[in-house]
């Protein structure tokens, strides 16, 4: 059984006309699901709610907190051009921290996949500001709050995100016990992710790929330079940034992917370990967006019947 954790107050999350960060991603994903219910093992998790804010100002400087939640409060406000903050935003990003941690929390436990079907998401998010539609780091606050759980001493991350996952690899990048890994188009936004960055102890692995990539390239660097390097670190839980902007129907990349190659790269990642919890980053192109996180929660469904 599967836990996909997911409440309907993600969508209370608003950005602005046009935005591809908007709640019908939510919507698109949930009623796919709800129409493939006879064919995947899922339980629907109600996340639990959790007042984050002394827990977040250890990854998020105060100053920064206490802007977002005051534009909450005032109504909205944004972050550049593209992070917007709406009058329920605040909470809504804390809630959506907390799945990611129940998504923990419930993987320990069952030793089974758990997905967090969340927004806004949090993989650019740094400490001192959100960008890149997020704003609070949701995949590098759950790798830290795991590592304070029983028999937890290693966490890895991989972040198949289109664009690099510069937030998270800021905020665990000097913690040897967390891996981080991330295989994104580059040159594009936000043009971080450099190969010789190693991190504190060669914790660190950034992968560029071209314009124009599709399973042909993705593949075999998957098999041959990530599950290699997640593997050797021997995590007693992986995280999955997982983000499907990648898709070759999503406009907001240039890579060539299809829904069905995340069933792929998931069933690499379970060689690693059951033990996994994805939570949704990008992925915009409603149709390409459900289908593959269809085709990750199905690749997860035979080891958890």
């Amino acid at each position: 059984m599967i836990s996909v954790i997911y409440s309907d107050r993600f969508l209370l999350h608003k950005t602005c006309d046009r935005h591809p960060e908007r709640p019908e991603r939510l919507q698109a994903v949930t009623q796919a699901l709800q129409e493939q219910v006879d064919n995947l093992l899922i339980q629907w998790v109600e996340p639990t709610y959790r007042d984050l804010r002394q827990y977040l100002s250890r990854f998020h400087s105060s100053i920064y907190l206490q802007k977002v939640e005051d534009m909450a409060n005032q109504g909205g406000g944004n972050f550049y051009e593209d992070t917007f903050v709406s009058p329920d935003s605040f909470d809504v990003a804390m809630l959506a921290v907390s799945a990611w941690m129940d998504g923990v929390d419930l993987t320990l436990k069952t030793g089974c996949p758990s997905f967090a079907l969340t927004r806004p998401p949090g993989h650019h998010a740094l400490k001192d500001t959100g960008m890149g539609f997020c704003l609070f780091a949701n995949a590098a606050i759950a790798a830290h709050y795991a590592l304070e759980q029983p028999k937890v001493e290693r966490v890895a991350i991989l972040d198949w995100d289109v664009h690099h996952g510069n937030g998270t690899q800021e905020m665990v990048e000097n913690n040897p016990q967390i891996a981080f890994c991330s295989i994104h188009q580059s040159p594009f936004f936000p043009f971080t992710g450099r190969e010789e960055e190693r991190g504190v102890c060669n914790n660190v692995l950034n992968i560029r790929v071209k314009q124009g990539s599709s399973i042909k390239e993705y593949k075999p660097i998957f098999e041959e330079r990530v599950i290699p390097f997640l593997s050797s670190f021997q995590p007693n839980l992986l995280i999955v940034s997982a983000g499907y902007d990648a898709n070759e129907a999503d406009s907001l990349g240039w890579i060539k992917l299809q829904p069905e190659d995340y069933g792929v790269f998931t069933k690499l990642c379970l060689e690693i370990t059951p033990k996994i919890v994805f939570g949704l980053e990008g992925g915009y192109e409603l149709n390409s967006l459900s289908q593959s996180v269809i085709q990750t929660i199905n690749a997860c469904a035979s080891i958890c019947r």
